[in-house]
């Protein structure tokens, strides 16, 4: 490195590089050598394409990312990671086509050599046309070739949703902190992370609502999902009662405390979601023989299945469950009525083929 540092140099100065620039130079020289462990004269032409790519994913994600939740920036750095960069990492921004991204994600794999979900391959998929956007206002690239992609994002299954009778015998089931957690999931419709995020003095025990400003995902505090996602929840009498209940009995109950804190943690971080699901929730679910795959979003989805069975208009059930685009409600509802689509059909086929019509004449009568 030393011989080859030294023959830059002078090719700088023969050039009339001012000095500034040469630091420049020398120090992106450095730089690009580390990252490969090896030394410049031993990297070629693809070796620089995939630094160059290294290059325009951390300038996206120091830009772009700060502004977006946790979960959502370490979301999109494991799919840079695992996916986009061990893929796309040695093509130049020109040299990406839409038709072989779309092959590629046809047959896209997960770490554990899984199918990826049709979700993933979406969410992968926006991320990689983002990325154009921001390559294009940087003037880095003239287009943006993901437009063009097409995917999927339908459910390779329809989510387990519980029915009342089930979500009553969970939460009978349940001690007290847990219950209080699955009656505000139910309820509410919050995400989990904004569940254990919220501290006492976000509850508003007057007014009846709930100031959602947080969520924790992963012991770190950050911004909610949306900006939508940041409006007051209101809270049904039952679950302020409950909530009540449960301040009294909890070691910390002060207005900065955690609603439900770890007590491993003497109280300065919230109890970890999946602790719960695994030690209290999953183990009265079984308990009461519901084999439906339960996870903290199955009470969201459940909540906006029961909207749509009750009735309710479509954009007051986007305001209660906070979705920032209204399609996703328009999903959940086109999920939630196959029982209502059976009771529909029932009525119809009665009045169009009354019983008997379709027996034949020489059938014998019932009763014969």
């Amino acid at each position: 490195m030393n011989q080859l540092r030294q023959l830059m140099l002078e090719e700088l100065q023969r050039r009339n590089f001012a000095a500034t620039t040469i630091r420049t130079y020398l120090h992106g020289v450095e730089h690009f050598s580390r990252y490969f462990r090896r030394p410049p004269d031993q990297l070629g032409p693809e070796d620089i394409r995939k630094y160059q790519a290294m290059l325009f994913a951390t300038h996206y994600l120091v830009v772009e990312l700060p502004s977006k939740a946790y979960s959502t920036q370490e979301g999109y750095k494991n799919y840079l990671e695992i996916h986009i960069l061990p893929k796309w990492g040695k093509h130049s921004l020109s040299a990406v086509k839409s038709v072989e991204v779309e092959a590629w994600l046809r047959t896209l794999k997960t770490a554990r050599s899984k199918p990826a979900s049709p979700g993933t391959k979406t969410k992968i998929r926006n991320l990689m046309s983002a990325m154009f956007s921001h390559a294009i206002r940087y003037e880095w690239a003239a287009r943006n070739p993901i437009t063009a992609v097409r995917t999927s994002s339908k459910r390779l299954r329809t989510p387990d949703i519980l029915s009342p009778e089930e979500f009553q015998g969970l939460i009978r089931e349940l001690p007290e902190r847990a219950r209080v957690i699955v009656l505000l999931a139910g309820t509410t419709g919050l995400r989990r992370g904004e569940l254990i995020g919220l501290r006492w003095g976000d509850i508003d025990f007057h007014t009846a609502q709930a100031d959602v400003t947080r969520s924790v995902w992963r012991n770190v505090v950050g911004d909610t999902k949306t900006e939508v996602s940041r409006r007051p929840v209101p809270l049904h009498i039952i679950v302020i009662e409950a909530l009540k209940d449960w301040r009294k009995e909890s070691l910390y109950s002060s207005d900065g405390d955690f609603v439900f804190p770890s007590i491993e943690k003497n109280g300065a971080r919230p109890i970890s979601p999946e602790t719960i699901l695994r030690r209290q929730i999953r183990p009265a679910l079984k308990k009461l023989g519901i084999t439906k795959l339960v996870g903290f979003h199955t009470f969201r989805h459940t909540l906006g299945t029961l909207l749509r069975q009750r009735g309710i208009d479509i954009k007051i059930a986007q305001e209660l469950l906070r979705h920032a685009n209204p399609r996703i409600t328009m999903t959940i509802y086109q999920q939630a009525v196959s029982a209502e689509r059976r009771e529909a059909q029932d009525r119809v086929v009665a009045g169009l083929i009354p019983a008997g019509v379709l027996q034949h004449p020489s059938a014998p009568s019932e009763g014969v």
